[in-house]
C-alpha cells in the first residue's frame, strides 16, 4: 500500500500497469459486482510536468511523430529516458554501467539494477528511475481523475514490482497528488501495488466463470 486513503467501497477503481508497455483499465460497480472495462490509455499523448520532462518530450519528438505515455513509462520507456539524460550531458556514464547496458538484451532491468543499487547507484540510472516514477505518479493521477477512482488505484505490471523501493518514496505520491485544486481528493484515494500474479488468477477465474455459465445454458 502506497497510500491508505479512504476507499469508496463501490467507487470506480483504476488499474495502471507498466510492464513491457503501459496497460490501463478501470472497473465500475454494476450493483452486484465490479465490471472491468478495456482502455488504451497508455497510448494517450504524453504531457510533461517539469523542465526536465519538457526536455524529454523534445528529445522524443525528434524520434517519434507521436509520443505516448507508454514510450516514457514502461519497460520500453526506461531506455528512452536514460538515453535522453545521457545525451543531454546530465551526468557521465560509468564504464561498468556502459558495459552492462551494452551487453544486455533488454537494458531496462540493468538500468533498474544500477539505479537501485543501495551502495553505489549510478546517477544516470537513479535519475532515470526518478523520472519514471514521477511520470507514473502523474499518469496514475490522470487515470484517477478521468474515472473518478474513489475505490482506489492499483499498480500492476513487472516494472512496478521491480521499482517498488522507489515507489515507496515521496516522488510518486507528490506527482499523483499534483492536480491543483483536486489535490485533497487525490490524497484520499487508496493506492496499492499488486505483487501477486493477479493477471493469471483473473484469467483463470474468468475462464471458470464462463465454463460454468456455458454448462448451465446447455
Amino acid at each position: 500500500t502506497l497510500n491508505a486513503g479512504v476507499p469508496d467501497l463501490r467507487g470506480a477503481i483504476g488499474v495502471i500497469a507498466p510492464g513491457t508497455g503501459l496497460g490501463e483499465s478501470f472497473l465500475t460497480w454494476d450493483g452486484s459486482r465490479y465490471i472491468a472495462h478495456s482502455s488504451e490509455g497508455g497510448h494517450a499523448s504524453y504531457a510533461p510536468t517539469d523542465e526536465i520532462q519538457i526536455g524529454l518530450l523534445a528529445y522524443m519528438l525528434k524520434r517519434f511523430a507521436h509520443v505516448s505515455y507508454e514510450q516514457v513509462c514502461s519497460g520500453i520507456g526506461i531506455p528512452h529516458i536514460y538515453e535522453y539524460l545521457r545525451s543531454s550531458g546530465y551526468a557521465l556514464e560509468t564504464p561498468d554501467v556502459v558495459e552492462a547496458i551494452t551487453a544486455a538484451r533488454d537494458p531496462a532491468p540493468t538500468i533498474i539494477q544500477f539505479g537501485l543499487d543501495p551502495t553505489h547507484p549510478s546517477v544516470l540510472c537513479a535519475t532515470t528511475i526518478d523520472i519514471l516514477i514521477s511520470i507514473l505518479g502523474d499518469e496514475a493521477g490522470n487515470l484517477a481523475l478521468k474515472v473518478l477512482a474513489t475505490g482506489g488505484i492499483y499498480l500492476a505490471g513487472g516494472i512496478a514490482t521491480h521499482v517498488l523501493p522507489a515507489l515507496k518514496g515521496q516522488c510518486f505520491m507528490q506527482s499523483f497528488k499534483r492536480k491543483g485544486r483536486f489535490a485533497e481528493l487525490m490524497a484520499r484515494i487508496p493506492i496499492h501495488v499488486i505483487v501477486t500474479r493477479a493477471a493469471l488468477a483473473g484469467a483463470a477465474s474468468y475462464g471458470l466463470e464462463n465454463l460454468i455459465l456455458g454448462s448451465d445454458s446447455r
